[in-house]
């Protein structure tokens, strides 16, 4: 329960106009369905002739409230009687309980309808929390977790959680209001009775809550597996084609079976456990009553209690009407404890903290001119140390290539530049401005990707090519387009720059993909540029096209070039060798060629 009370206190704020008058309106409602059933004492004791006593009209303030209420509701019934007929009273008795119940289910209705945005409102909140979070995460979090688990989080734990704890919203407000209601009437009829109904009904309780709360463990279980078939869902559509290749169907599939079946499991031991609650709640209802019934009665036969029949009939309609909303609550308590396990899993995504964060009195580069500067560079991933003291300075306008052997260190350093790490020990600068000292975003506008894969998104030529850039115009989108090599093609298709790529661009051969993709840099215009081996997975007639883009993106900018293909940094500025995290070579291309070390020997087997 303090687990929902959290949630409630963390997403609930923005929407206590709706909660005020949901409350209003279920506390009306419980008053409402008392003073109904209040209309069948009379009938009983008056029209059947249970009770004969003559009733005289009592000023307002003569007595009690409830007294002069009670005494005077008895002396127009009892007028009606004697002027109108008992059948014609009877009537008009039972269409009072008629408008009382329509006022009842009005604001009954009133209640659900106020809870419903406050409902569908946490929900968005929550699934846009996660996602802000989500962005907002270092690249680091997501190589520690399963991106397949990461979209069920977003989806099936975010849905479980409105199918779960919000749609109990309702009955987690309504319940508790009507029969605290019912319980202080109750009190008011026999309190001994009601002492008697307070120690028996929280026994039942107890025994409800032991089975939600091995729930809500079972359930934290069945969406952590969840999680891996996502995974493993997202892995097969990724590796599809490698998976037909290698004739692995029947592999990943029975892998998938076996996950699949474990679910399976889960879900049948849950969903058993969940519909429990109704059975499990109706008997213990049933016994509750046929206890109080005993006992009532038998202190109304031994003449030990205050109530007569008719009293005792009501005293029974009232913890009657408890039993019901005390099964939608424990059947609510049941939705919630599954609703918890999913909250915690999505918690792990809302409680992640994020160690790129802005400082706290930021710096800001006027006139950049572009020096790029790694002081004593080290940089770990977990206990593995991939870079050990780095030094490297890039002059303003200067192209240098980063080139040795796969897990040298030449992607660590070029993600380091942007802060998608932070080193562990030294500091980058730019202009002499370590960049931990400016805002993420300042920094981050500073530079231009184009990397080995091209990241596009299943939008328009025109979007992919604006994306980050707010406000560019067609002739700017073209002239970019022109200088990448890739406006004839586009204006080939059938929408021209309106026509969707696809998912991913699937609907581009690779080097058009990165022709868009360069075409985005040069749109950005960035002052740094970053090269991560943007040509490597490209055949020769599109490596030449990409590669005269490239060379007209470099011209005027700082360029930190990742390259494998050799022919491609010839003539950069400055090329550094580096292997297992050190630099152990720098020059240009002649001069490395004249050392005869690592890079001689790099390019010895590419021309091999």
């Amino acid at each position: 329960m303090n687990d929902f009370i959290a949630i409630l206190r963390r997403f609930v704020p923005p929407y206590k106009k709706y909660l005020f008058l949901n409350i209003f309106f279920n506390i009306l409602s419980a008053f409402l369905t008392l003073f109904s059933f209040a209309v069948i004492i009379p009938i009983l004791e008056m029209l059947f002739k249970v009770k004969e006593a003559t009733y005289e009209f009592l000023p307002w303030g003569s007595a009690s409230l409830k007294d002069v209420v009670i005494n005077n509701f008895y002396f127009y019934t009892q007028e009606a009687i004697a002027h109108y007929g008992a059948p014609t009273t009877l009537a008009l008795l039972a269409l009072l309980l008629v408008v009382m119940t329509g006022l009842k289910t009005g604001v009954t209705f009133l209640a659900s309808y106020f809870v419903i945005p406050m409902r569908s409102g946490i929900v968005r909140d929550i699934r846009n929390y996660v996602f802000d979070k989500m962005v907002t995460l270092p690249i680091s979090f997501f190589t520690s977790e399963r991106k397949g688990d990461v979209m069920a989080r977003m989806s099936g734990d975010v849905g479980e959680i409105e199918n779960s704890i919000m749609a109990s919203l309702d009955m987690m407000f309504k319940n508790p209001i009507m029969i605290i209601v019912c319980l202080v009437m109750m009190v008011m009829i026999s309190w001994q009775l009601t002492i008697f109904v307070l120690i028996l009904l929280p026994l039942a309780g107890f025994v409800m809550g032991k089975v939600g709360k091995r729930l809500k463990r079972q359930s934290l279980e069945q969406q952590n597996q969840w999680g891996l078939l996502m995974s493993n869902i997202e892995e097969c559509l990724g590796g599809l084609r490698i998976i037909k290749a290698f004739n692995a169907e029947e592999k990943v599939k029975s892998r998938f079976h076996k996950e699949n079946q474990v679910f399976y499991r889960l879900s049948n031991r849950i969903a058993r456990r969940q519909s429990l609650a109704h059975p499990m709640s109706e008997f213990l209802g049933t016994l509750a009553i046929a206890i109080v019934l005993w006992f009532g009665g038998s202190l109304i036969l031994s003449g030990t209690s205050s109530m007569n029949a008719a009293s005792f009939i009501y005293y029974m309609v009232i913890f009657y009407s408890i039993i019901n909303p005390a099964k939608e609550l424990s059947k609510a308590m049941y939705s919630i404890q599954k609703g918890l396990a999913s909250m915690v899993r999505v918690d792990k995504i809302l409680g992640a903290s994020n160690p790129i964060k802005d400082p706290a009195n930021p710096r800001e580069i006027e006139n950049l001119k572009g020096n790029i500067s790694y002081k004593d560079v080290s940089f770990s991933y977990g206990t593995n140390e991939v870079l050990h003291n780095i030094d490297l300075e890039i002059p303003a306008g200067a192209t240098v290539a980063l080139v040795g052997q796969s897990g040298s260190g030449k992607s660590t350093m070029a993600d380091l530049l942007p802060r998608f790490y932070d080193v562990a020990g030294g500091s980058i600068t730019v202009d002499g401005t370590d960049i931990r000292d400016l805002r993420v975003h300042d920094l981050r506008s500073l530079m231009g990707n184009v990397n080995q894969e091209a990241i596009l998104f299943n939008d328009t030529f025109y979007n992919n090519i604006t994306f980050g850039v707010e406000g560019a115009t067609m002739e700017q989108v073209r002239a970019a387009a022109r200088v990448a090599n890739a406006d004839d093609f586009i204006m080939a298709t059938e929408e021209g720059y309106d026509t969707n790529i696809g998912d991913r661009g699937c609907r581009l051969s690779g080097g058009q993909r990165q022709r868009v993709s360069i075409a985005r840099a040069i749109l950005k215009n960035p002052p740094v540029l970053i090269l991560d081996e943007a040509t490597s997975a490209l055949d020769s007639e599109s490596e030449k096209l990409v590669q005269e883009a490239l060379e007209r993106l470099m011209k005027g900018r700082t360029t930190l070039v990742i390259a494998h293909r050799l022919s491609t940094i010839r003539n950069a500025d400055l090329i550094c060798v580096l292997h297992e995290g050190r630099i152990v070579e720098r020059g240009t291309h002649d001069e490395l060629l004249a050392l005869g070390g690592y890079y001689s020997h790099l390019v010895d087997m590419q021309k091999f």
